[in-house]
């Protein structure tokens, strides 16, 4: 939980309860909260200038991006890449945002990202206004989450490039693995690109040409991710039915080999069963009758896989066609 102050062309940062008296004074105030702290629910309840709606939004755990007016301020939900994606539930963390003349509020229950690169850009002394807060928060986030939309659709490549018959189960885990990344961001950056359409589209007077010119260029990126993701989707499960169809070929060419094996070996099986019993046999006491069955043997194995290079249902390498 932080406090960034600007005024009168300088930006600091603030201890959170020093922070909170400069509303009023300060050119822009932006207070940052930890959604997981216990004192954050008590101290937005109190704020009785913040609409109820508002304070609800700001306090909610299942949020998806969005930008509403409300009275005198917009509420804004956007979501970015966070610190710790490996105990993070969702492919993108939620940051909330009350922002109004003069102050912004934000609360996240997941450390995002772009958060500290933001709070340079303020004591940098980029950011002037809620206009230059939100929209230098979008960009970052599109920044951050740019390179992971475009590595996706690398890996695809790489898969599809790769694909043949060897490693088919471990290819079809990546390929899955590929498919749920990309439904997880796209589920995000859908609404997110549209949250900041609307919002650059709001007539606000905080909110100037710059900023809206920001907000756009952060939507169009956006929509672009979110037109790669839904062309990894598709040729993730693309890939993925030729994985299903390929593996199935495979299934098909062993049985098929299998089956031509026991169809050269069953004559050969009748023969050896049939001089194997137990009752005279002619030609039993011939010194010769051993070299005769296995020759006779040979000679139909022969025959028996000639017949099939013959009618092309197996390759001169013993592999099936």
């Amino acid at each position: 939980m932080h406090a960034c102050l600007y005024n009168d062309g300088k930006a600091t940062q603030l201890p959170f309860p020093e922070g909170v008296q400069h509303f009023g004074s300060a050119e822009l105030l932006w207070l940052h909260l930890d959604g997981r702290e216990s004192d954050v629910r008590d101290w937005l309840n109190a704020q009785s200038d913040i609409p109820d709606i508002a304070r609800s939004a700001l306090l909610a755990v299942e949020t998806r991006p969005r930008s509403d007016l409300i009275g005198h301020g917009a509420l804004i939900n956007m979501r970015g890449l966070g610190k710790t994606p490996e105990d993070d539930p969702d492919m993108l963390v939620s940051v909330r945002f009350w922002a109004e003349k003069g102050r912004v509020i934000s609360v996240c229950f997941r450390t995002a990202l772009a958060l500290d690169r933001v709070v340079d850009q303020f004591l940098g002394g980029s950011v002037q206004d809620p206009g230059d807060l939100l929209s230098a928060f979008a960009g970052a986030v599109t920044d951050d989450l740019d390179p992971e939309v475009a590595a996706l659709g690398d890996a695809l490549d790489a898969v599809e490039t790769a694909l043949s018959g060897k490693g088919v189960y471990a290819i079809r885990r990546k390929v899955s693995a590929l498919r749920s990344s990309a439904i997880g961001y796209r589920r995000f950056v859908v609404p997110q690109r549209q949250a900041l359409e609307k919002l650059a589209g709001a007539q606000i007077e905080w909110l100037d040409d710059h900023d809206r010119l920001h907000l756009r260029e952060a939507s169009d990126r956006f929509s672009r991710m979110a037109e790669e993701l839904e062309a990894v989707r598709e040729r993730a499960a693309i890939v993925h039915d030729e994985l299903t169809d390929l593996h199935a070929e495979q299934m098909d060419g062993r049985s098929l080999l299998l089956s031509i094996y026991a169809l050269v070996f069953l004559p050969l099986t009748f023969i050896t069963g049939l001089y194997g019993m137990n009752v005279p046999i002619p030609d039993q006491t011939s010194p010769w009758a051993f070299w005769i069955i296995v020759g006779a043997c040979f000679i139909i194995s022969l025959g028996g896989v000639a017949w099939f290079l013959g009618k092309r249902w197996i390759k001169s390498d013993g592999s099936v066609e």
